[in-house]
């Protein structure tokens, strides 16, 4: 028979080793999904500088013409004297660039290329947002109407989906805009111009989130949440708009990063056709526009928008990216 093992006082008071630190001084709690996701976005170095750059983009774009009335300056301002007059280019190396004109003048006219680049950095947000806000309206509305109620609906919507994808979108733009240049809705000039260029931009683009959407509903809608909303009495709009679509708000979310620097391209490309934002009005892609003519002998006229539209668009892509690694839990 086994004598009993004594045990000293400091052991009995021993706590097990299995007793978690802090449990009795309330330190331990759970983290939201929001939490969770902030956590793994700001390991993402990468994401980050995407992202701190985008919202300095944003504040640039918004506060563009409180800078230029601060500061005095007009992107339409002209300096013919900045401008050789047998060449029609800025005098002195690198476009003119001088303390007063950091990144150069604009040949023939001598605008300043800065004061042009910050005036078209709200016109390309605008648009980009805008177009982006309409289409991801349509098709998250679309998708998971077309996702929960399945059969029939399902059917035209899937099929009207097919349709508007079947439209070669970029000539269709082009003819869109081309025809609304004079005026029309009550509308002439440069709300005119953006408003055209919003509505078919976004108009033709919801069908790729609508896709997104409705393959997302359709595994939603099997799920516990949803059976015991049916069970409690609710209507499928209630199910739509208050069970299915908060859920869905992460890939919206990540879409809208990847399609906004889209719409930014399409924009500049449209204005670079000249159907898109009208000159005098300053646009990245009427800026790449004008300098096909001079490129060879003035390249830094083209080089800064194309600059600006890259880093923009890269941007917004590294910040999608990063976005789509926090919000997605299969992902390492």
């Amino acid at each position: 028979m086994t004598a009993p093992i004594e045990t000293t006082g400091a052991q009995a008071e021993a706590q097990p080793e299995a007793v978690l630190v802090g449990v009795d001084k309330g330190q331990i709690e759970g983290r939201s999904l929001g939490q969770i996701a902030w956590s793994r976005f700001k390991k993402d170095k990468v994401a980050v500088a995407g992202g701190v750059i985008v919202i300095l983009l944003v504040l640039l774009a918004v506060l563009s013409r409180p800078i230029q009335a601060m500061f005095g300056l007009d992107p339409n301002a002209l300096h013919q004297d900045l401008i050789d007059p047998n060449t029609s280019l800025p005098k002195g190396g690198f476009g003119g660039m001088s303390w007063d004109h950091p990144l150069g003048v604009e040949p023939k006219f001598g605008r300043d290329i800065a004061t042009r680049i910050l005036e078209g950095s709200w016109v390309s947000l605008v648009v980009a947002f805008g177009a982006t806000i309409l289409s991801n309206t349509i098709g998250a509305v679309l998708g998971v109407v077309a996702g929960y109620y399945g059969g029939r609906v399902d059917t035209i919507i899937s099929r009207l989906m097919d349709t508007f994808l079947a439209f070669p979108l970029l000539l269709f733009a082009i003819a869109i805009s081309a025809t609304l240049q004079g005026g029309a809705f009550g509308l002439e000039g440069l709300p005119l111009h953006i408003s055209v260029l919003i509505f078919v931009i976004g108009f033709f683009n919801w069908p790729y989130l609508g896709r997104i959407v409705r393959g997302q509903t359709l595994a939603l809608r099997e799920r516990e949440f949803v059976d015991a909303s049916r069970g409690m009495g609710a209507r499928g709009p209630y199910i739509l708009f208050r069970e299915l679509l908060p859920n869905l708000v992460g890939p919206i979310i990540v879409y809208s990063t990847l399609l906004i620097p889209t719409n930014i391209l399409f924009e500049a490309s449209l204005s670079f056709l000249g159907v898109g934002i009208q000159p005098p009005q300053a646009s990245w892609g009427g800026m790449l526009n004008q300098a096909v003519d001079f490129y060879q002998v003035d390249p830094q006229y083209m080089i800064v928008p194309g600059l600006a539209i890259f880093v923009t668009v890269l941007a917004f892509n590294l910040l999608g990216d990063g976005l789509r690694d926090a919000l997605d839990p299969r992902s390492r």
